[in-house]
């Protein structure tokens, strides 16, 4: 008998079988975006300010699921790109305010029948009911935001 027979399998670690699962999906995704020429980061960046308008750093990092340090580089990358502008907000001068530009809004119309295929091929794979149980769920595990 192993010395670790009282560890559980990988495949029954809730951490490494949301990695797979996450690299089952995105890898797909990762295709797509090379060819549009922006990364994941940038990509779910841009998705949270069509989705939710002008947005502040803090915001955009908690919505994108990003560190703020890392959102701060990602920016740049797209204000280089002219796909987001920077503007102060009209009632708090302190606060930066990041918008979408025509090009970010374009790259999203122009690629999101692409991105909501790849999900439809993930929900095909799984079956209707599952794919949404899978979401549910893993939203309801989002919504606690606290840690044990």
């Amino acid at each position: 008998m192993s010395r670790h027979s009282e560890i559980p399998a990988t495949s029954q670690s809730l951490s490494i079988a949301l990695l797979r699962a996450r690299e089952k999906v995105m890898g797909p995704v990762r295709k797509m975006l090379a060819d549009v020429g922006v990364t994941e980061q940038q990509w779910r960046v841009l998705r949270v300010l069509v989705e939710d308008g002008p947005l502040d750093p803090t915001t955009i990092a908690e919505r994108a699921v990003l560190l703020l340090p890392s959102l701060t580089r990602i920016l740049q990358k797209l204000e280089d790109k002219e796909l987001v502008t920077r503007g102060r907000d009209q009632f708090d001068g302190r606060r930066h305010v990041i918008t979408l530009t025509e090009a970010g809004e374009a790259i999203i119309a122009a690629n999101i029948p692409e991105a909501l295929r790849l999900a439809e091929v993930q929900r095909d794979r799984l079956g209707a009911e599952k794919y949404d149980q899978l979401l549910a769920l893993l939203n309801d595990l989002n919504a606690d935001g606290g840690e044990s």
